[in-house]
């Protein structure tokens, strides 16, 4: 197993509408499916209730890492921990990183996923399926978005 989840995809959308999709709370919930609470601000928590069926019991939590307009967003959050009997505050987090690149189409969208080799070995495997099934998913969801 690889240390590290990456996707990439080519978006027909100008830089702006992208970054826009990716860093503004509302517009982020959107298509990655979740109620959020505020702002996403560096340095702070950005919180909001998951929408995707099946998981609205939980809040999806990230640390805002860096907002490098227009190129890189990034955040820090527990892959996959959906156990609401778990503390997971302990574990290390994960980080996810969205760097955008202008293409003559549009723009050049990767979003990369790296430190599960920090997940606790009991959940790693399940929690790298599972993740990697989700950010398959988003590709799509913000290609939607962005293109719609």
């Amino acid at each position: 197993m690889t240390n590290q989840i990456e996707k990439t995809i080519e978006l027909n959308a100008p830089i702006d509408r992208v970054w826009r999709a990716l860093t503004n709370h509302e517009e982020f919930g959107e298509w990655f499916r979740v109620k959020m609470n505020g702002p996403f601000v560096p340095g702070e928590e950005a919180s909001g209730q998951i929408l995707h069926p099946g998981y609205e019991h939980l809040t999806w939590r990230a640390t805002i890492k860096q907002m490098e307009k227009p190129h890189l967003f990034s955040f820090t959050w527990n892959p996959y921990g959906i156990d609401p009997d778990v503390d997971y505050s302990k574990e290390t987090l994960t980080l996810v990183e969205f760097r955008l690149r202008p293409i003559p189409t549009g723009m050049h969208l990767t979003i990369t996923e790296s430190g599960f080799d920090k997940v606790p070995s009991g959940r790693r495997a399940e929690a790298f399926r599972m993740n990697d099934m989700g950010w398959t998913q988003q590709v799509q969801n913000i290609k939607a978005y962005v293109e719609h």
